[in-house]
């Protein structure tokens, strides 16, 4: 089964010219981005370091903060293309629930390397934007199927597990430890350490026996 990716906000048909202009302006925008951090990106900044018109930086993104999403949304596309198309095991090819950790972990480190971009295209005129939820709850859900674990109730535990993985709550809730702080696991361990407790055959029988009693 193929999953449809599922970029951030809808498509727009755009001119071949609009097309490499913003193709450009997103590489400079990751240059400056990888040089500076998303403090570094401004609007005037990025249209004179492209070699182009304010006028098409706005045309192309509106606001500051659209710079942000629209690169946040080109690493959301390339993350779910590998794992519809990658390498096992976070791509197809190898068991479910192998498959099931390595989407967690690997969607984890994602959402920890991509907090101060998501941090960046808030606004306060206009939501959240989106994480992949819908993308996390469709995979998980599949593969939970696959893995036959003998749970009836797939569709909400795929998505309290989905909701694990979903990007505003994480940046909203989780603070790495200071500096110099003994560091215990990961959200990625966690996650892990989730997902085999879940599918171990004894988990499943003492489910399956509290719900029945």
């Amino acid at each position: 089964m193929s999953l449809p990716l599922v970029p951030i906000g809808g498509p727009r048909p755009r001119r071949a010219d609009a097309v490499r202009n913003r193709d450009h302006l997103l590489a400079v925008a990751r240059e400056v981005l990888v040089e500076s951090g998303p403090a570094g990106i401004t609007m005037d900044g990025l249209a004179e370091r492209a070699g182009l018109g304010k006028g098409t930086v706005f045309r192309a993104f509106t606001t500051r903060a659209g710079i942000f999403r629209a690169l946040l949304e080109a690493d959301e596309i390339a993350f779910q293309t590998e794992v519809i198309r990658g390498d096992p095991p976070l791509g197809p090819g190898t068991d479910p629930v192998q498959r099931l950790i390595a989407y967690g972990r690997a969607r984890s480190t994602f959402l920890m390397d991509h907090r101060e971009l998501m941090r960046s295209t808030l606004e306060p005129s206009n939501p959240v934007p989106p994480s992949g939820v819908e993308f996390s709850h469709t995979h998980i859900r599949l593969l939970l199927g696959q893995a036959d674990l003998g749970i009836d109730d797939l569709d909400n535990l795929a998505v309290q597990l989905a909701l694990a993985l979903d990007g505003p709550l994480l940046l909203a809730s989780y603070s790495p430890p200071p500096p110099g702080t003994r560091r215990v696991g990961s959200l990625e361990d966690s996650w892990q350490t989730l997902i085999e407790r879940l599918c171990r055959p004894e988990t499943v029988q003492t489910v399956a026996g509290s719900t029945e009693g």
